[in-house]
């Protein structure tokens, strides 16, 4: 019989936080793997955790991810630990999720603590659309696609920066959303120094340049006004005659008719305002 994967979460920062199943959960395992070795044995001594331990990171998830598999398909049931919050969540653990699958082994999550989702929660910014980016890409050109994507996100996006990138990531920010696009810059969430600035991307920018940040840092970014968005939309329209705006879907192919209904939609507008200018009963849209 195959052993199982468990995706333990631990603590972001306060221990309190460790729930019972997640301590059960350990000390019924045959082999915990974990991020940090080092850090993660102060956590397991103080929850009185003797199982072994091997690490699992960045730089070794496929070799020790095969080790891991196949330990499991002898039957062993392991345990995933990252450093603090939830395995999977930007770290190695998502590669090891993808090949018990493969293998066709048993993935349990035993649910925890998220630094994504508290700072999100405490931003004041929408929660009912987000998405997450994790830490921002250092490829210029997968960069280039998150960062343009923001300027007409309307969703909440939620990154994780490293306190020595924060104002370069700030700054990248502010030339992708604008200077006057809030943003909430979370710190050492769950700690004694847990602090949540809730301000513009400029305003972001001064006080960081003036106050060197410390700790963990996740950034809420609100999301565009859909309202603003719409209405730049219908001001492209303001330097082209009604008549130009017809004639780009009518050299298309589009008949007549669609053709008015795509530009009152762009221009925001009726169908007939559109009509009525055409046939010379309207002199101004």
């Amino acid at each position: 019989m195959m052993g199982r994967l468990f995706l333990v979460a631990t603590p972001i920062g306060n221990l309190g936080d460790m729930s019972v199943r997640a301590v059960e959960t350990l000390k019924a395992a045959d082999l915990i793997a974990a991020e940090d070795t080092r850090n993660s044995i102060k956590l397991l001594n103080h929850f009185d955790i003797h199982v072994p331990m091997t690490s699992y990171h960045e730089y070794n998830k496929f070799d020790k991810g095969k080790y891991l598999v196949e330990k499991m398909q002898e039957g062993l049931d392991v345990a995933l630990i990252t450093d603090a919050g939830t395995p999977g969540i930007s770290d190695p653990g998502e590669e090891l999720v993808k090949m018990c699958i493969e293998a066709g082994i048993e993935i349990s999550p035993i649910p925890g603590a998220a630094a994504c989702v508290n700072a999100l929660i405490v931003s004041g910014f929408s929660t009912r659309r987000f998405c997450f980016e994790g830490f921002l890409p250092r490829d210029k050109k997968e960069q280039k696609i998150v960062l343009d994507r923001l300027k007409t996100e309307t969703r909440t996006t939620v990154f994780y920066e490293a306190p020595h990138r924060l104002l370069k990531t700030l700054a990248l920010l502010e030339k992708a959303a604008g200077g006057d696009r809030r943003v909430a810059v979370c710190r050492e969430l769950t700690k004694k120094h847990e602090t949540v600035n809730r301000t513009t991307l400029s305003d972001a920018i001064s006080y960081y340049t003036e106050n060197s940040p410390r700790g963990e840092i996740v950034l809420v970014l609100d999301g565009a006004s859909r309202q603003a968005l719409e209405e730049a939309a219908k001001k492209q329209w303001n330097n082209i005659s009604v008549e130009d705006h017809m004639k780009i879907f009518l050299d298309q192919g589009m008949d007549r008719k669609e053709a008015m209904k795509r530009v009152a939609a762009e221009r925001g507008v009726a169908r007939r305002d559109i009509y009525n200018y055409l046939v010379g009963k309207k002199t101004d849209i």
